[in-house]
């Protein structure tokens, strides 16, 4: 199947509308059984947009990694947040999603005149700044995919680094998803704090 690559278009309809600058927000990580889910925000330099960038889940590993390191290099901004599983828990994931994308909005050291949001969901915004939610703006949505690329990077690199201090658990594979190995291990070994105890199979302990 070939890349479907976003445009700029409503990053520019925007800013032609004097909202200067633009940021685009998405997610990583709603799914697993176990790690936070991550939020990204970017506001991207019009002249200087990396070649190549896609909905993060269109990407291999090399390409996410390659798109990450021009992003953060030429970006006017980029800033992430995270809500761990016990937020999650003790809140629902829609909700925790919503918080970490508000905490990267207000991370991002520069007021953000218009957001726009990956999803049907917007999340709170600071006082003077407007919003669009766009189903699959990933695809659709160049600053959206910058920020899918982000979000995604970091928190892989996150579960990397969780794998290293829990061996049995072969985080740094499956990143924390559902997988055989990772349920078989849950199954062996018991949930770690790291685990989503509302989520799947972990619902039942």
């Amino acid at each position: 199947m070939a890349i479907q690559i976003p445009s700029f278009s409503i990053e520019r309809r925007a800013i032609a509308q004097g909202f200067v600058p633009v940021a685009g927000v998405d997610e990583a990580g709603r799914g697993p059984l176990a790690g936070p889910v991550v939020a990204a925000a970017v506001i991207l330099d019009p002249d200087a947009i990396p070649e190549g960038l896609a909905d993060s889940k269109q990407l291999d590993e090399a390409a996410r990694e390659a798109l990450y390191a021009a992003v953060m290099a030429t970006a006017r901004a980029v800033a992430i947040a995270s809500a761990s599983p016990a937020r999650i828990d003790r809140t629902d994931i829609r909700k925790a999603t919503l918080h970490a994308m508000t905490e990267a909005v207000l991370r991002l050291g520069v007021a953000a005149r218009h957001v726009l949001v990956d999803g049907r969901d917007l999340p709170a915004l600071p006082l003077g700044t407007s919003g669009e939610a766009i189903v699959d703006g990933d695809a659709l949505v160049v600053s959206i995919a910058a920020a899918s690329i982000i979000a995604k990077v970091h928190r892989d690199r996150l579960m990397r680094h969780v794998g290293a201090t829990h061996p049995d658990y072969r985080f740094e594979q499956h990143k924390g998803y559902g997988t055989r190995i990772h349920r078989e291990a849950i199954a062996l070994h018991g949930p770690t704090a790291h685990h989503r105890m509302t989520f799947g199979i972990l619902k039942l302990r």
